[in-house]
């Protein structure tokens, strides 16, 4: 679902940029108040975690790949709205640095996974607690349906936005500009796919960890919203910390997955699937970013070790990124200092 650039008109990328905005605006005012330095721990391993899980590419039907997010487990456990703010930065990391996803296409990918998915996951999640209230399986089934139906939602938009192109945006004659594959085409190809694997991986991912969180660590299920938030005990972030550092040095088996995702072909695959030709504004918006580490690949430490390298450089660079917003979010809330209006 990493839509690259190239694939998206401008004007389709501006849109989804205006889109993506107020919820951004929104997030960022609402997590005023949530964000200690403390807390921001739990928040930046949210953000790692998923960039971490995005690496782990897995075959579907059609000879394409896909991976889980992670979205929908963020917004359980934070809440929704530092959850949008924690999966935004994580996709922007992964397109800035590593190429995965576009920078014009970026309002895209963020409004689809970052905003769509963890939203409307974690309204499904608090509709469906109501329905097993009282059960004591109740969270997990919950969880794991919203991670389910979220992450199909957030695939299908993204074939919406695949597919309008060739309508919307054509040369003289007739060919697409951007996406050459209309509606007819991008849908069943994204959700396909999406719906009988990508999203019962999601399923049993969020549906797992909420399992244990609930045996283990139940306080950080029971107040997500910043009303109340719930510091993050040194054990359990250690316990959490380690798990993720887990997830990296396996990350490799990510590499294991044969072939592109949907919509995610280079130029030089474009014209091995016999398309016939090469969209022009494919062709000059598709390179008007070049990523330090694209693909996640560093030649000199070869596959294995170059994509252990890139989840480490994603997480440090996270990791910082939230380490200076604590430090900020601190000193804004020492007394004698009065909050941003």
């Amino acid at each position: 679902m990493h839509i690259p650039d190239g694939y998206l008109s401008p004007s389709t990328c501006i849109v989804m940029y205006a889109a993506a905005a107020p919820f951004w605006a929104r997030a960022l005012s609402r997590i005023r108040g949530y964000l200690s330095r403390r807390r921001t721990v739990l928040v930046a391993l949210f953000a790692a975690a998923s960039f971490v899980i995005m690496m782990f590419n897995v075959p579907l039907p059609g000879g394409t790949t896909g991976h889980a997010v992670g979205a929908v487990l963020a917004a359980i456990v934070l809440g929704p709205w530092p959850a949008v703010l924690s999966i935004s930065l994580a996709l922007a990391v992964q397109a800035l640095f590593f190429g995965d996803g576009g920078i014009l296409a970026f309002g895209a990918n963020a409004f689809n996974m970052a905003v769509v998915m963890p939203l409307s996951g974690y309204l499904i999640y608090r509709l469906l607690l109501r329905v097993f209230a009282g059960r004591n399986w109740g969270r997990p089934v919950a969880a794991a349906v919203a991670g389910y139906i979220a992450l199909n939602l957030a695939a299908f938009l993204a074939a919406v936005e695949f597919g309008i192109q060739p309508l919307l945006f054509k040369d003289a004659s007739g060919a697409p500009l951007y996406c050459p594959y209309g509606l007819d085409v991008a849908i069943p190809a994204m959700m396909i796919p999406h719906l009988l694997v990508a999203g019962w991986i999601e399923a049993a991912f969020t549906g797992a960890v909420v399992a244990y969180l609930q045996r283990a660590h139940r306080e950080l299920l029971e107040a997500p919203e910043a009303e109340s938030p719930v510091p993050l005990p040194r054990r359990v972030a250690l316990t959490m910390w380690v798990a993720l550092g887990l997830l990296i040095v396996l990350t490799p088996l990510g590499l294991l997955a044969a072939g592109t995702a949907w919509g995610e072909w280079g130029l030089e695959e474009l014209e091995e699937l016999g398309l016939g030709f090469i969209p022009r504004g494919l062709e000059r918006l598709g390179s008007i970013w070049n990523a330090p580490i694209p693909d996640y690949a560093i030649p000199f430490l070869g596959d294995t070790v170059g994509y252990i390298v890139s989840a480490l450089l994603g997480v440090g660079i996270l990791v910082l990124i939230f380490w200076l917003v604590g430090i900020l979010v601190e000193r804004i809330g020492r007394p004698g200092r009065a909050p941003a209006p």
